[in-house]
């Protein structure tokens, strides 16, 4: 049985500060952004994402690509 796999969708999140915990550590919440091109280069996203990091006010910590694709029987 052949099965091909055929990518569906891209989102991107990027970690954002969001406070501190009791032990005075940085906590980190993710915000995501839906809608990303499936044919998007990487360098692309992560230029994009500099660009928001550049006009929030808290810091952000790392940057995800998700990709969702279907499993197709071929």
């Amino acid at each position: 049985m052949a099965v091909n796999k055929v990518l569906d969708s891209t989102t991107f999140s990027m970690e954002v500060e969001s406070g501190t915990d009791k032990t005075g550590a940085k906590i980190y919440k993710k915000k995501t952004y839906s809608g990303i091109k499936n044919t998007a280069a990487p360098e692309s996203v992560f230029a994009v994402a500099e660009a928001i990091k550049a006009v929030l006010a808290n810091g952000t910590r790392d940057y995800y690509l998700n990709e969702a694709s279907k499993l197709i029987n071929a």
